[in-house]
């Protein structure tokens, strides 16, 4: 099965390089040099990973990333020309699945990509045994690879999806760090610093009322996380 990528950048000559090299390596690569055209091209539902820059002519990489959530959990890979934690931290708040800084080498963009995407085939296996679980307010649409909340979308990259949908199987149980690690295959979690306190802080301001008070996706101090079972007044599937 033939991997698409869609690049958004408007460094010509960076593109051609990456099309040239991600394209020998057996990937088919598209590339659009504005936010608007490759918002677009997002909206056909035709690729399988997307590479956005940071710093776009006619809108901030940051915003279109947030754009991109609105509609589709495709994995994003964010290019910068800042390196800083700041920025880093601020690309996985808003959705992106990985952060890399320029300059970069076509090698490790690529194996990025790769990993990206087996992250998310990961969670396309992990939604196969039931298509939907509710709790209370809660909708977790395995089916579709979405989440609502009193019917709303909420915006969840494909990792954190992954994530809630292990810990919501396991709804009443507390799973450790090393076995939510074993639970995603073991490389769910390889590209982030501190990855899983911030996704499920992410995960928590996406699904809770009030993420500083959860009711839904509690820490157990000095063990793990445990996903409440028992939500809303109503019981979990």
């Amino acid at each position: 099965m033939t991997v698409r990528v869609l690049i958004i950048d408007d460094d010509e000559r960076l593109s051609a390089m990456l099309e040239e090299y991600l394209s020998g390596h057996g990937l088919e690569v598209t590339s659009r040099a504005r936010a608007e055209t490759g918002l677009e091209a997002v909206g056909t539902g035709r690729f399988d990973a997307v590479i956005l820059d940071v710093m776009l002519p006619d809108l901030d990489g940051f915003e279109v990333c947030r754009r991109i959530r609105e509609r589709s959990s495709v994995p994003v890979v964010m290019l910068t020309a800042r390196g800083e934690e700041t920025d880093r931290i601020v690309g996985l708040e808003i959705g992106a699945d990985d952060y890399l800084a320029k300059p970069f080498s076509p090698r490790e963009l690529l194996a990025r990509i790769r990993a990206v995407l087996r992250r998310s085939q990961a969670s396309d296996e992990t939604a196969r045994p039931k298509e939907r679980l509710r709790f209370g307010r809660l909708e977790i649409r395995r089916d579709a690879r979405e989440v609502l909340l009193d019917g709303e979308r909420c915006p969840l990259t494909s990792h954190q999806f992954g994530l809630l949908c292990l810990l919501a199987e396991n709804a009443g149980r507390v799973l450790s760090r090393d076995q939510i690690m074993q639970g995603l295959r073991g490389h769910a979690l390889e590209a982030f610093d501190r990855s899983i306190d911030n996704h499920v802080s992410r995960i928590r301001a996406a699904i809770e009322d009030d993420p500083k008070q959860p009711r839904r996706l509690l820490t157990v101090r000095g063990t793990g996380y445990v996903f409440a079972r028992r939500q809303d007044g109503e019981s979990g599937d």
